[in-house]
């Protein structure tokens, strides 16, 4: 179940009040309409049907409308206004068309690109994006069959497309699907546009007599992309090396694409640049249910829990795994000769490290050099750019921010990009994509640890290096979940109170720093208007909490700072035990 703000903010799910819902009259009505429509079909008339009476269910389904969050609009799948289904997505993408071809004629004719992943529905709704566009008199491409999102954003900018659309609910639960959309720079959607969309989504009044052309109707006005693009996406991230004839006979990666659409281009990747990839082969061919796998998510360790056999079994060197559209990256690395998982925070600072070494020892690093992260990231890379005299740029959750700075540096040349990253296991190496990079990131990260292995060193190694150079960092996100109807009031209730009643010491530690997104403060720093607030302690230590813009939940970043693990982990305990009670 998803949560949502207010309607004329379509696209923008992080306003700090949450709009009451649809009275029961209202949604009970909603209800009916699609119950008794003509245009339903009837797989989703007999859903709707089962579900007469159920008024908890109906009201679930109904109350609120599908809007866009963090990444894009995401749900779980089913009939009804809250849920991603073929009505839901021929609603945004007759808005998104609208919204092109209010831009001209130009716009129209150089058309989108769409992209999915393996999830259930992604190729029907693929299609149905598709439909519409081509109905709509926008020129319409789609893939073969799977792609990344990554390689999504990179056709968009390669192919001089108007957009693109990617059908994904990146690592949530299988039952969900959704629907992310990019401008011509290959970038999501921020809310300076989102907004400008809203308005002319609002005006549909019926999104369940929307017509979307099938393949052999639509004729050229959708074409099928050919191998050509996946070429020059290859050839593009192999062009990020950096030390291209590292030693690499005996490195070895295992590497897991979690039943999703990094399969082909991580193995191909990392096979033309003479890596020696063993592939979990129980999680490598699409299943939208993740039947071999624990959980999708990079984040959760019971992703690695098969990587990790493979890899203890052959003896390898580290072990890989992206989510299924392949724009978040994992690894576990040895340690003290066991394998363990390195958080996105901290495989992002040795990323970013490793990088920014090579570029100034050999002369290569601009002068106007910047790294972006988002304010929930580590600061741990914050004092890596320090050393390398390389300037941050904060930007709010969501690569699309990152990817919206990057397009600024390059018209108004004040910077030049050489990194980016979240904590939630994304980064961007090359700006050729606009979105996070898997695919990047796996070639890159397996260069580092080869390097460093001829170094004699581990990830962690060098890990333990930073820390022992800049100061123990210890980062850790934690979430409190409200489900059902009354799961969003409830969430917005624990910001507000956060933010009504501010601490003022944490174990005996001044807050120095308040920072509120919603604030006019933050705004004129050039931040869009959203429901954060992030403290900070005197000692650099802080902690971010924020309502998801996909998931019913509340999450709180901490990022604690120490002279060791041992001391970091008490301040962690009481940070959590004032914000969470």
């Amino acid at each position: 179940m998803v949560y949502y703000y207010s309607k004329n903010s379509y696209g923008r799910a992080t306003r700090a009040r949450f709009v009451r819902g649809k009275s029961m009259k209202e949604y009970l009505a909603a209800y009916r309409e699609w119950k008794d429509s003509p245009f339903v079909d009837e797989q989703t008339r007999a859903e709707l049907a089962a579900i007469e009476g159920d008024e908890a269910e109906i009201r679930a389904r109904f109350e609120h409308p599908m809007a866009f969050g963090t990444a894009g609009m995401r749900g779980v799948i089913g009939a009804g206004t809250g849920r991603m289904n073929r009505y839901v997505v021929r609603k945004a993408t007759l808005g998104y068309a609208q919204y092109l071809k209010e831009q001209g004629e130009d716009a129209a004719k150089r058309g989108v690109i769409i992209a999915h992943d393996n999830r259930h529905m992604s190729r029907e709704f693929c299609l149905e994006t598709a439909g519409v566009l081509a109905a709509q008199g926008v020129q319409a491409y789609i893939f073969d069959g799977l792609r990344t999102t990554p390689e999504l954003s990179f056709a968009v900018r390669h192919c001089h497309a108007a957009g693109g659309v990617v059908i994904t609910a990146s690592h949530n639960p299988p039952e969900y699907n959704g629907y992310k959309l990019y401008d011509e720079n290959g970038c999501q959607l921020v809310p300076r546009y989102t907004d400008a969309l809203s308005a002319i989504i609002d005006r549909i009044e019926d999104p369940l007599s929307i017509e979307s052309l099938t393949l052999d109707r639509a004729g050229d006005r959708i074409k099928v992309l050919g191998p050509e693009v996946d070429e020059a996406y290859y050839r593009a991230v192999m062009g990020i090396r950096l030390r291209p004839d590292v030693k690499k006979d005996d490195f070895s990666v295992v590497y897991s694409p979690q039943h999703g659409t990094g399969n082909i281009p991580v193995r191909e990747v990392l096979a033309r640049c003479g890596y020696k990839v063993t592939p979990v082969e129980e999680q490598c061919f699409p299943d939208p249910d993740f039947i071999n796998t624990k959980s999708p998510n990079p984040e959760n360790g019971e992703a690695y829990e098969l990587a990790m056999t493979y890899a203890e079994r052959m003896n390898a060197d580290i072990a890989i795994t992206t989510d299924p559209d392949c724009d978040r990256l994992g690894v576990v690395a040895k340690r003290a000769g066991k394998f363990e998982l390195l958080s996105g925070n901290q495989s992002g600072a040795i990323l970013l490290n490793y990088i920014l070494e090579y570029k100034k020892a050999n002369g290569i690093l601009p002068a106007n050099a910047v790294m972006c992260n988002t304010v929930v990231t580590s600061t741990l890379g914050d004092r890596v750019c320090e050393k390398y005299g390389v300037k941050v740029e904060k930007t709010l959750t969501g690569f699309k921010f990152i990817g919206d700075k990057i397009h600024t540096f390059e018209t108004d040349g004040s910077a030049t990009y050489v990194f980016g990253y979240e904590e939630s296991y994304g980064c961007l190496i090359a700006d050729f994509a606009r979105d996070k990079d898997a695919v990047q990131a796996s070639l890159m990260l397996c260069e580092a640890a080869a390097y460093y292995k001829t170094l004699g060193k581990t990830l962690w190694d060098v890990l333990e290096g930073l820390y022992d150079e800049f100061g123990y960092y210890l980062d850790k996100m934690t979430s409190v979940v409200h489900k059902g109807a009354d799961g969003a009031a409830r969430i917005a209730a624990l910001v507000d109170n956060i933010r009504k009643n501010p601490p003022a010491r944490v174990d005996g530690i001044a807050v120095v720093a308040a920072e509120d997104y919603l604030s006019a403060e933050m705004q004129e720093k050039g931040f869009p208007p959203s429901n954060v607030l992030r403290f900070v302690l005197a000692d650099n230590s802080w902690v971010a909490v924020r309502p998801s813009g996909t998931e019913p939940k509340c999450k709180y970043y901490y990022c604690v700072t120490g002279a060791d693990r041992k001391t970091a982990e008490k301040k962690l305990s009481a940070m959590r035990k004032t914000f969470e009670g």
